[in-house]
């Protein structure tokens, strides 16, 4: 609300376009969330929603989106982890193709053989989500 204060003369009422350059991209996701919430929207897609945006307001969104998408279809395209991590699925794609797919619990979850953090396929190898949660550090990418 304060960056419409300061950059809109006529405040809530001024008419915004697409090309205008008053809001920088950060800011211009933040009124596309909240036209989203107004409407009510049921399918939501967010392509790197969190991007252009320091990390306060990161997690802003992220908690208007646990509280006023409840019941909604959200997908999400993220590079970040923590963007994820509350979803109900994950699909994890490589090279062009699904890698992998479930609820990110059972993506990172021990097998009895395994006494890391990180479930292990038969082969040994880490999970395609596991190995990014592993290159980011555990810490980071929560």
């Amino acid at each position: 609300m304060e960056f419409i204060e300061k950059n809109c003369s006529g405040g809530l009422d001024t008419l915004l376009t697409e090309n205008n350059s008053v809001f920088s991209l950060g800011q211009r996701q933040l009124l596309c969330l909240a036209r989203a919430i107004i409407r009510k929207t049921k399918i939501l897609v967010l392509d790197e929603a969190t991007a252009n945006i320091d990390l306060e307001t990161d997690n802003f969104i992220q908690e208007k989106l646990k509280s006023s998408f409840k019941g909604c279809t959200v997908l999400i395209i993220a590079h970040r982890l923590a963007t994820v991590i509350d979803a109900d699925r994950i699909l994890v794609m490589g090279d062009g193709e699904a890698k992998e797919y479930d609820h990110p619990f059972l993506l990172l979850a021990n097998s009895p053989e395994d006494t890391s953090v990180c479930k292990r396929g038969a082969d040994g190898e880490l999970g395609f989500f596991a190995k990014m949660v592993e290159a980011t550090g555990g810490e980071t990418a929560l």
